[in-house]
């Protein structure tokens, strides 16, 4: 699943794609892509609305638009974006569509059925069930080292799934929350509450360095119009990871081999001997 860097890397390529456009019309062909959203709902919502910004909370995807809406997405599994001109046609599982003014169309197709929108009042975006129970975002002065500290002490689990908790650190996944840990020399296993404030404090920076360096990596790739998905996440860092999908292969630090073991029926990358439990 996408995680912040891979969506950010989304929301930029849309903005600058949409920029100054505007939707004529909008069509659901999936219905539980956006439950509770009937079609009909959806195309009057879509009828004539400016696109005023494209942006991210977490790893959703916001649509500002006129007239006081806002369209949430989550990629989820296989979520993809495509801006097409008159000639090209949707792709075979093409869920939502969108008619802009120039006559392209930018279209959400996912083969795999996961994804999700919902539609809300722009002035209650923060009331929305998707975004009002997430953390703050990493890159936020909410996301401080006192904050962390404190969530850190709060719970039981063990650390590495911990992470994953959106309601606790905003915008990890599997992948981001290993190379956090192992650079902090955090073993996955560990409880979150027996984390010292140093363990935690050199965590915080983890955190915010492997997404920092991410969205600089992701900053050099082209546009596709053709392929707004999460290309990054689809291996193109991953001669660059510390330990993610590196099991049997030396650690860059002390050369010992890189373990995997499944937590929550995910795999866990780290190494044993930097990362002691």
């Amino acid at each position: 699943m996408p995680e912040l860097p891979e969506v950010e890397l989304v929301v930029q390529g849309l903005a600058q794609l949409l920029k100054g456009r505007s939707i004529r019309s909008g069509a659901l062909y999936r219905e539980k892509l956006a439950p509770g959203v009937s079609p009909q709902k959806f195309e009057r919502t879509f009828h004539q609305r400016d696109i005023i910004a494209i942006t991210r909370r977490g790893k959703h995807i916001l649509f500002e638009l006129s007239g006081g809406k806002t369209l949430i997405t989550h990629l989820r599994m296989s979520g993809t974006f495509q801006v097409l001109q008159p000639r090209h046609e949707n792709p075979k599982f093409t869920h939502a569509e969108f008619i802009l003014d120039n006559d392209d169309r930018l279209v959400f197709s996912d083969q795999r059925h996961f994804g999700y929108m919902n539609i809300v009042e722009s002035d209650e975006l923060g009331h929305a069930p998707e975004l009002n129970k997430l953390a703050p975002e990493p890159f936020s002065s909410d996301f401080s080292r006192p904050y962390l500290a404190k969530v850190l002490k709060s719970s039981r689990r063990k650390i590495k799934e911990f992470l994953l908790d959106q309601t606790k650190v905003c915008g990890l996944g599997n992948i981001y929350a290993s190379e956090a840990l192992y650079l902090s020399r955090v073993h996955p296993l560990k409880p979150s509450c027996e984390i010292s404030t140093i363990k935690a404090n050199r965590l915080h920076a983890s955190i915010i360095k492997v997404l920092s360096d991410s969205l600089d990596f992701g900053a050099g790739m082209e546009i596709d119009p053709l392929n707004l998905d999460s290309r990054y996440f689809g291996g193109d860092y991953e001669g660059e990871w510390y330990v993610y999908d590196r099991e049997g292969l030396p650690c860059r630090r002390c050369e010992a081999p890189i373990r995997r073991i499944i937590q929550g029926s995910r795999s866990s990358y780290f190494c044993s001997r930097c990362q002691r439990k």
